[in-house]
């Protein structure tokens, strides 16, 4: 287990019971999602607090935690592992240290999730607490998709690497995908977790093998409010030649990028909803938003497919990948010649719960996935207190 050594003054962690009660602090950007699963799995209790002001002292995430009786243990999403965490890691005060160190990689997320492990170790000092890792499923990406053509010093002074996020999302989706279809059926699987924040996964026997977020959750897709892949010489001429300031063009490219830049709506939304209603309504940036982001879309399943040399199945979750059909609809239209094609009134349909949308002359099956994150964290932390791993 990827543990740190101890201070000395944290108390001994007991072993959880199988499939014991798992209570998951799942702390977003803005929002904070709390859950109670039982040994089956079932949701026992919930509360999503949303805005959250990021706080380990809010009254009501304070009251749902004091207000769970019978848990076994905590686990924790955390954003970013780097590349000290590779694992679910049980939380002592060196793993506090570590997590806040890797802020820098993480601004939005990762003082959020401290909150939240402080919330929970104050309120619940007797129970075992486990930091799960977005950045985690994607430890053992092979060198040729982790590496950037940096020169070598950089490379090794810094650590830079592609580091992946949304993992616990991919490896939930990408384990669900086998279940429905069996392993014979989902050895090389796309797992597009489309929503703000958006990233996919090459998912070839069960691990991943490429994605296309990278060192930070800044790379890959366009998304609500962050720009994606951009040539890196804009930026530097940006910076050299527009009289932008270093923090003006680090807001632009993460706060009013993405569909928020391109479609240029009055109140500056990056929502998918909004933008798809302004598009209807006749805007020409809006209808240029969405076009931007199926054609990024495609582009990068079909990469995602090169990388594993084949496509069984194309899933996706996430809050637009589970309730925008369109979305499905115009990327599958463009992957034909990867085998992919989608029952136009199954995908209609298909607006909540594990579901096939595949056509039936399909080669490659296509399906949507409710995210479960909880599950995921669940399942990691009761792997991390038994000693077992997946």
């Amino acid at each position: 287990m990827n543990t740190l050594p101890s201070r000395g003054d944290d108390p001994p962690i007991p072993p959880a019971p199988p499939g014991g009660k798992v209570l998951v602090v799942n702390a977003g950007s803005s929002s904070l999602k709390l859950s109670v699963l039982g040994p089956g799995d079932d949701v026992a209790a919930g509360l999503t607090i949303d805005p959250w002001d990021g706080g380990p002292d809010h009254d009501e995430l304070l009251g749902f935690l004091h207000g769970q009786p019978g848990l076994d243990a905590v686990g924790h999403r955390v954003v970013h592992g780097g590349s000290r965490f590779t694992a679910a890691t049980v939380i002592d005060e060196n793993v506090v240290s570590a997590i806040a160190d890797l802020t820098d990689l993480a601004p939005l997320h990762q003082p959020r999730a401290l909150a939240g492990i402080a919330a929970a170790r104050t309120a619940l000092p007797g129970l075992p607490q486990v930091a799960c890792f977005d950045t985690a499923f994607h430890a053992g990406l092979p060198l040729a998709a982790a590496r950037y053509a940096l020169p070598a010093d950089w490379t090794g002074r810094f650590g830079l690497r592609r580091y992946g996020f949304h993992g616990l999302s991919h490896q939930y989706a990408s384990n669900r995908c086998a279940h429905m279809l069996g392993a014979a059926g989902a050895r090389h699987v796309v797992t597009c977790h489309i929503g703000a924040g958006a990233s996919l996964a090459a998912v070839s026997d069960g691990a991943s093998v490429d994605t296309t977020m990278g060192f930070t959750p800044l790379e890959g897709l366009v998304m609500a409010t962050r720009c994606g892949n951009v040539d890196p010489g804009l930026l530097m001429w940006l910076l050299q030649h527009s009289g932008l300031s270093l923090d003006e063009v680090s807001r632009g490219i993460e706060h009013a990028a993405g569909l928020a830049g391109l479609a240029a709506l009055p109140d500056g939304s990056g929502d998918m909803r909004e933008v798809r209603a302004a598009a209807d309504a006749g805007s020409p940036s809006a209808r240029l938003a969405i076009d931007v982001h199926t054609h990024r879309l495609r582009q990068q399943i079909a990469s995602m497919a090169a990388a594993m040399n084949g496509l069984d199945a194309l899933v996706f979750t996430g809050g637009i990948g589970e309730h925008q059909p369109p979305v499905r609809a115009e990327a599958a239209a463009g992957l034909g010649f990867l085998g992919v094609a989608i029952d136009p009134a199954r995908n209609d349909e298909a607006t909540g719960g594990d579901t096939e949308i595949s056509a039936a002359s399909a080669r490659v099956r296509t399906l949507v996935i409710t995210a479960r994150e909880d599950i995921e964290i669940a399942r990691q932390v009761r792997e991390a207190l038994s000693g077992n791993r997946a």
